[in-house]
């Protein structure tokens, strides 16, 4: 791992990557969130862009003609017709697509055999997850799911704080986040219609708040989940004052919270919001029987820590509080989850960011839903697969 993070250090142009076999790459829905893996595929020595393509007529041709990426194949009508055209001989893909296509385009690419990096939230429901997990099994390629905060060197300290066993035995997490005002309305309405998101906030940013605790303890399995969500902000006209047209598709979530039971004896509380009256809900905090961690939120939850950690000790009898300073990280995080991604898929070697451990994150997300539809508290039942 060291040396791919070297890699990522000022110097790094001059990394030294094998470029003699070009990985062929498609891009699968070309929106906004396309861009950030193009301009970080266009770093990469051994990358070939090869196709694209989007439900919207004419929008591939017109995003690789923005990048200024010539060549590449756009003429098709639908990503079942990308991956069946066997004359692109297509190593990876990206699936850039909205939410609600996550996981056809993820199981139609793995049973096409090529490696996937799927963007967050991994899809909607824990149906879709078993059934990803399914494909990606059956296909024995890589898919990496795109939960780039996990190369943070804050994100990274969290996780090796707990497994140092200075916390002792974790019984509580409280984590969240938000946005005072953060509704991603800027691009269109996608993040906000139900057809096209299935999940908003709770999708958006609270799949990254939560990996960033429940890869610190390990993943453990959630249980039970008694959960919330509701529009608050989200179906108000006048929060809009350039498209209050908005308010009426908005059919998604604004805020969600759940209270999930985990395997180990865990209790995790949970709350995030696109839209609330207040800078944030509160810091992160992981409970341990020998310390305590604090993690200072954000104003805007991006992916990162607030503040230094605190760490909670009781030394000889003594309450006593230790600062780990913010942790400088020298290399982009996107290009991170890219270069990863690539470098298991051309080794053969395990993703970067597991579909194993994300279909727990997927199962507290669409419980909370669930739950919040039922009422009570639901069951989370995962299949062996």
């Amino acid at each position: 791992m060291a040396n791919i993070l070297d890699a990522y250090k000022e110097n790094h142009d001059e990394a030294v990557v094998d470029s003699n076999r070009k990985m062929r790459v498609a891009i699968i829905g070309c929106g906004w969130i396309a861009d950030a893996h193009m301009a970080s595929y266009l770093k990469q020595p051994d990358v070939e862009i090869v196709a694209g393509c989007d439900l919207i007529p004419g929008k591939a041709e017109a995003f690789f003609k923005k990048h200024g990426v010539e060549g590449v194949k756009t003429d098709y009508a639908s990503h079942k017709e990308m991956l069946a055209d066997k004359s692109l001989n297509l190593d990876c893909v990206s699936v850039c697509t909205y939410n609600r296509q996550h996981a056809p385009c993820a199981i139609d690419s793995l049973n096409a055999g090529i490696n996937v990096l799927l963007e967050k939230p991994m899809c909607v429901t824990l149906e879709e997850a078993v059934e990803i997990l399914k494909a990606e099994k059956a296909s024995g390629k890589v898919l990496s799911i795109g939960f780039q905060p996990r190369f943070d060197n804050n994100m990274k300290m969290i996780k090796k704080i707990v497994e140092s066993g200075e916390l002792g035995d974790v019984y509580y997490i409280q984590t969240g986040g938000g946005r005072r005002r953060g509704i991603p309305t800027p691009f269109g309405t996608t993040f906000i219609e139900d057809k096209t998101a299935g999940l908003g906030a709770l999708g958006d940013i609270g799949c990254y708040a939560l990996d960033c605790v429940l890869n610190a303890v390990g993943y453990p399995k959630p249980l039970t989940v008694t959960g919330h969500k509701g529009i608050y902000f989200g179906n108000d006209p006048a929060y809009y004052p350039n498209h209050p047209e908005y308010a009426e598709k908005f059919t998604t979530d604004d805020f969600g919270c759940g209270f999930v039971r985990m395997e180990g004896g865990i209790i995790l509380d949970f709350r995030i919001a696109w839209a609330m009256n207040i800078d944030t809900p509160g810091d992160s905090i992981i409970l341990g029987t020998k310390g305590g961690l604090r993690i200072p939120s954000t104003d805007c939850w991006n992916g990162s820590i607030g503040g230094p950690l605190v760490l909670y000790k009781e030394v000889a009898g003594i309450q006593t509080e230790t600062i780990i300073p913010v942790q400088d990280t020298p290399y982009g995080l996107f290009d991170m989850k890219i270069r990863t991604f690539l470098d298991a898929s051309k080794n053969g070697t395990p993703a970067p960011v597991q579909a194993s451990q994300i279909i727990y994150n997927q199962a507290i997300l669409s419980g909370i839903a669930t739950s919040s539809a039922l009422g009570h508290e639901i069951e989370i039942e995962i299949p062996e697969i």
